[in-house]
């Protein structure tokens, strides 16, 4: 479980296939990489509790209680610490706590991620991402077997890899809310939240609040951005812009970030 439509949406599914089977919803997982909106935090523990779901939170414990921004000199760092800067390529004598670097999001994202799958044991990941959203996804597969001497063996399913960012939308609306909140007016999009019947808010739906305020792609709060001043969904979905809000410092790097296991 991420924090934005795409997971929400894979999480709908995961959930409705196992009921349909009887079977329990698989744990979830929220990689906390310490820079999130307070509103998306709270959006994820919100919905886990409603949906009683087993949650684990993916945190880089070597450099907890290190605010974002934070620069460290990279000898005082752990061992571990140092052998991933390496790997990544990291020059300079100091580490800045950033999400949105390629060493920050390899650390907090990346290796947080694959600490949680070693220490809990799953071989199997479901994830949000779509081919659509950049080049470096745009050649990934629906199951995609990764294990290597930095990476537990285990298989990321992409079950909404071939959608569109309309095609989620239109999901989320058509199908995820009103199967979620019965007083939702089935065949509604909302322009806004007064189009709510009155005892609903747009806290009461499955929707992250940053999207009813223009934010198309959610990252972390400094490096994102709105991209309109009206709800993402209706903006011009399918125009390349998803994510033109997100940090481009990241988004360069997409693919080298690929390479060393991320989503």
């Amino acid at each position: 479980m991420d924090r934005g439509k795409d997971s929400t949406l894979v999480l709908h599914l995961v959930r409705a296939a196992a009921a349909d089977r009887g079977l329990e919803t698989p744990p979830v997982t929220f990689v906390d990489h310490g820079a999130h909106f307070p509103e998306t935090t709270a959006f994820v523990r919100r919905w886990a509790d409603e949906w009683d779901l087993e949650l684990h939170v993916a945190r880089f414990e070597d450099l907890a209680g290190h605010d974002p921004g934070t620069e460290l000199p990279v000898e005082e760092l752990s061992d571990r610490v140092r052998t991933e800067l390496e790997r990544v390529g990291h020059e300079g004598d100091t580490l800045v706590v950033d999400a949105d670097s390629l060493a920050g999001n390899h650390l907090l994202k990346t290796v947080a991620f694959n600490d949680l799958l070693r220490a809990e044991g799953f071989d199997a990941a479901l994830t949000g991402v779509r081919s659509d959203e950049s080049d470096a996804r745009a050649d990934e597969s629906v199951r995609s077997p990764r294990g290597d001497d930095h990476t537990p063996e285990h298989v990321r399913v992409h079950p909404i890899l071939d959608f569109s960012e309309a095609d989620v939308w239109a999901a989320l609306w058509g199908v995820v809310v009103p199967e979620t909140v019965p007083a939702f007016p089935a065949g509604t999009v909302p322009s806004a939240a007064a189009d709510l019947p009155a005892d609903l808010t747009p806290a009461d739906l499955p929707v992250s609040p940053k999207y009813w305020e223009g934010y198309r792609s959610l990252g972390t709060a400094a490096g994102s951005a709105r991209s309109a001043d009206e709800p993402a969904w209706l903006q011009s979905l399918g125009d390349g812009g998803e994510r033109a809000g997100r940090s481009q410092e990241k988004e360069d790097l997409m693919s080298h970030l690929r390479d060393l296991g991320y989503m």
